[in-house]
């Protein structure tokens, strides 16, 4: 049964770390779900307090992924417009594929700010502060992604194949 559950763990894993670069899998959750099998098996190798703060990591880490681009546009000097259009962006890019998503934040932001009135280069500067944001979040949910797999790796290593 053991073989089963790190199996399925393995998977959730990979596809934890795969959805933290493809836009629209939520990453850390799908990674965190591989931990919870683990304990399952066996071995239960962690306690509740490590499983509860990584609950908390995930859901903090998961809730920012939407409000960075948000701040970044803000911090690069973009009105009301240029906030509200980034969401837009990611909500529409979120339906075209991965590569609208990426690009949503930016031009959303970037035609947000032109329907409010911004000049063109002050609108592709909170536009830059959106598609930062979204990289930030992306490398953010990347570390916490493989982080939880420096933890599934090592307590399988420990546990079943030392």
């Amino acid at each position: 049964m053991d073989i089963i559950l790190l199996t399925i763990g393995f998977i959730f894993l990979v596809a934890g770390i795969i959805g933290c670069i493809i836009p629209g899998i939520p990453g850390p959750p799908l990674a965190y779900i591989s931990l919870i099998f683990l304990e399952f098996t066996s071995a239960e190798p962690f306690d509740l307090n490590f499983m509860m703060y990584g609950a908390i990591i995930v859901i903090v880490v998961t809730l920012l992924d939407y409000f960075v681009p948000i701040w970044g546009t803000k911090k690069f000097g973009g009105t009301k417009y240029g906030m509200w259009g980034s969401i837009i962006g990611l909500i529409i890019g979120f339906f075209t594929g991965p590569f609208g998503l990426v690009i949503g934040a930016f031009l959303g932001a970037y035609i947000g700010e032109l329907i409010g009135g911004l000049p063109n280069e002050k609108a592709l500067r909170a536009g830059l502060g959106a598609f930062l944001g979204f990289v930030a979040g992306t490398i953010m949910k990347l570390g916490v992604s493989m982080y939880i797999a420096y933890f599934f790796i090592a307590e399988t290593w420990v546990y079943y194949i030392r």
